[in-house]
């Protein structure tokens, strides 16, 4: 059976917004060089930052290190956000929380040539490193480059090609390198996440789906690292320790490349929103018409909402309960998005006479959820969508009405005057 297009949808909208998490750093594979063993004097140490471009997997910027070394005529880029594209497990395994990422070296010109092609400006921040610390910063990346070394678990928020660095940084240098504190966000991780989607309202309608209560957070500075462009600014205000003295981490910073009128974050018109209350109104609207003239629902009309809001709960909860991931749990969505809605809409479909009270019971419970859930909006610890809102009153509306049907409290239409004809049965018998 072909699956409603409405049901696609929201699939769509709650996986795939989740998903595409995946591509916060998006690297190609590509054959390890051979690394030599020690650094040259005239080599250096840069953080190279591509910043958010308008593809759909360039919406969060890029970060690597570049290490140069005119005396063995080398100029890698060292990127931590490689994946596997060709596997064929990899939406489950990015889904389920098992996704490996590796280390990657490519060549610094070839990849700011394909971040030009992308229309995506690049930044490098030369780093004040002695000689001994960029040849132990050195013997870190070329152990990670390491085959047996390489991989590691993905995590979107906590583990990725940005926090790698920074990570890098501390385990090489210890003490001698400090991040101050700055800049702090103030914002949580959603809040952060939705500063680089505003162009792409539906993406962020997945991203609230898939997201629990965790992604309400504070982040800390320590943590804003996740993106590059906060991690570039927290490198801008680092330190490290020099001859004794604590001297700015980054003595240089050099617009590689960038494209005039750049504005890769224009916000535009939130269409989801405004979709919804389409919805609710219209509903609505044939909801009291049907009332007011004592006509019965229809059962296919809601028999899909019930689909739709079923196939969104068995996706979150299986994020939740099944999958690995920790900012997908306690997801506040699931209090409207029931997985059982899914059972609900096969026995909606083929209702008889036993099941009529305990269907038209749970539809009642349901638009009861529904409705509670949107009258404490404001104090639900989840920053739920606001699309998601007049979804609330939309399946309140219905489920509600439905339920009144199924149990016989529904009104009956009055025969016109003169008629013989007995009113018509309130409760469909299909």
């Amino acid at each position: 059976m072909r699956v409603p297009s409405p049901v696609r949808f929201v699939v769509g909208s709650v996986v795939g917004g989740f998903a595409v998490l995946v591509l916060l750093l998006t690297g190609t594979a590509h054959a390890q060089p051979e690394q030599p063993e020690d650094l040259s004097p005239q080599a250096r140490i840069s953080l190279i930052t591509g910043l958010p471009g308008n593809q759909l997997h360039t919406e969060f910027g890029h970060s690597a290190l570049r290490v140069v070394d005119p005396g063995q005529g080398f100029d890698w880029l060292y990127n931590y956000g490689t994946f596997d594209f060709g596997d064929p497990y990899f939406v489950p395994k990015f889904t389920y929380g098992r996704l490996q990422y590796f280390l990657s070296i490519s060549t610094y010109r070839g990849t700011v040539q394909a971040y030009r092609r992308q229309g995506r400006p690049v930044i490098e921040q030369r780093l004040r490193l002695r000689p001994q610390q960029r040849q132990r910063l050195w013997d870190f990346l070329r152990h990670n480059a390491q085959p047996a070394h390489r991989t590691y678990a993905y995590d979107f928020l906590f583990d990725n090609c940005s926090t790698r660095i920074r990570d890098a940084f501390r385990s090489a240098l210890g003490d001698e390198v400090r991040f101050a504190g700055a800049p702090d966000p103030d914002r949580t991780f959603r809040e952060m996440l939705d500063l680089y989607v505003g162009d792409r309202p539906l993406l962020d309608v997945g991203f609230d789906l898939a997201l629990g209560q965790p992604a309400d957070a504070d982040v800390s500075a320590d943590e804003a690292m996740f993106l590059p462009e906060y991690l570039l600014a927290a490198f801008a205000e680092a330190t490290v320790r020099v001859d004794g003295r604590w001297q700015p981490l980054v003595t240089a910073t050099d617009t590689v490349t960038w494209v005039e009128g750049y504005d890769a974050r224009a916000a535009v018109f939130d269409w989801p929103v405004a979709l919804g209350w389409i919805l609710f109104v219209l509903t609505a609207g044939w909801t009291g018409w049907q009332a007011a003239t004592g006509r019965r629902p229809g059962a296919a009309g809601d028999g899909l909402l019930l689909g739709i809001a079923g196939t969104t709960g068995v996706v979150a909860a299986f994020l939740w309960f099944v999958a690995e991931h920790t900012v997908t749990n306690y997801n506040w969505n699931l209090l409207w998005a029931w997985p059982t809605h899914l059972l609900a809409a096969g026995a909606f479909l083929r209702v008889g006479n036993g099941l009529r009270s305990v269907l038209g019971a749970y539809l009642g419970a349901a638009a009861a959820a529904c409705g509670l859930l949107a009258l404490a909006w404001a104090w639900v610890p989840q920053n739920l969508n606001a699309a998601f809102f007049p979804v609330l009153l939309l399946l309140s509306v219905r489920f509600g009405w439905q339920a009144l049907h199924l149990l016989g409290g529904a009104p009956r239409r009055r025969p016109p005057a003169g008629s013989d004809a007995a009113p018509e049965a309130a409760v469909s018998t299909s």
